[in-house]
C-alpha cells in the first residue's frame, strides 16, 4: 500500500474538522507512523532513566489534539505545526515536573545548529528553553514559531516555511538568527546562575 498523499491527510483533517469520527480514526493511522518517528527521535536525546516513553508522549499529543475541536485545518504542514506546539508543552511539562532545582540550576549550553533536529546530541534543559522561546515569542513570534517547527516538531525548511506562509529562505534566516538568540540567552542565565 503506498502512503497516502498530502491532499489525503488535508481531506482527512478537514473531514474531522466537520465532525466524521471516521475521518479521525483514519487519520490517526496515516500520520501515528510519522507522529511516532518523530517522537522516538526526539526521545533518543532524553538519555535512560527518562520516564516519559515515546508511546506516551504520541498519546499526550493525540489527546492535546482531541481538545483542538474546531480548529479549521489548513493541511498536513499545519497539523505538524500544531503537534509541535503540542509536543513542546508536553515536553516542558514533564521536564518541570522532573526538575527540583532553581531555573538555570545545572543548565547545561544548547547546540543550536541543525543536528539538533537530524542528530543525537546531549539534551537540552527544556524549561530553560521553553522559557527562552516565550521571550523570543515577546520579542519576534515568528523566530519563535521556526524554532517550535523546526526543533520540536521536526518540521523541515519547506514544511515550517508553508506553514508560515513564508519563503524557505525567510525560515534559515529566521532559524539562523533564532539559534544565535537563544543561544546568547542561555548561556547568560547559564552563567548568571553559576555567579
Amino acid at each position: 500500500m503506498s502512503p497516502p498523499s498530502t491532499h489525503e491527510v488535508t481531506r482527512l483533517l478537514r473531514a474531522w474538522s466537520a465532525g466524521d469520527r471516521q475521518a479521525l480514526d483514519r487519520l490517526t493511522t496515516i500520520v501515528y507512523g510519522d507522529l511516532h518517528r518523530l517522537a522516538h527521535h526526539y526521545m533518543t536525546r532524553e538519555g535512560t532513566g527518562h520516564t516519559l516513553q515515546t508511546t506516551g508522549l504520541i498519546n499526550e499529543v493525540f489527546i492535546g489534539l482531541v481538545d483542538t475541536a474546531g480548529v479549521s485545518w489548513h493541511d498536513r504542514a499545519h497539523f505538524f505545526a500544531l503537534c509541535a506546539q503540542l509536543m513542546r508543552r508536553v515536553l516542558t511539562d514533564h521536564a518541570r515536573a522532573r526538575h527540583t532545582v532553581k531555573r538555570g540550576g545545572g543548565v547545561k549550553a544548547l547546540n543550536f545548529d541543525e543536528s539538533l533536529v537530524v542528530g543525537a546530541r546531549p539534551r537540552p534543559d527544556l524549561v530553560a528553553l521553553n522559557d527562552a522561546l516565550d521571550q523570543l515569542a515577546k520579542l519576534d513570534p515568528r523566530k519563535a514559531r521556526v524554532v517550535e517547527l523546526r526543533f520540536y516538531g521536526g518540521l523541515s525548511v519547506k514544511d515550517s516555511a508553508e506553514v508560515l506562509k513564508v519563503s524557505p529562505r525567510t525560515v534559515m534566516r529566521d532559524w539562523d538568527l533564532a539559534k544565535a538568540w537563544l543561544w546568547r540567552e542561555l548561556r547568560a542565565d547559564q552563567q548568571h546562575a553559576a555567579a
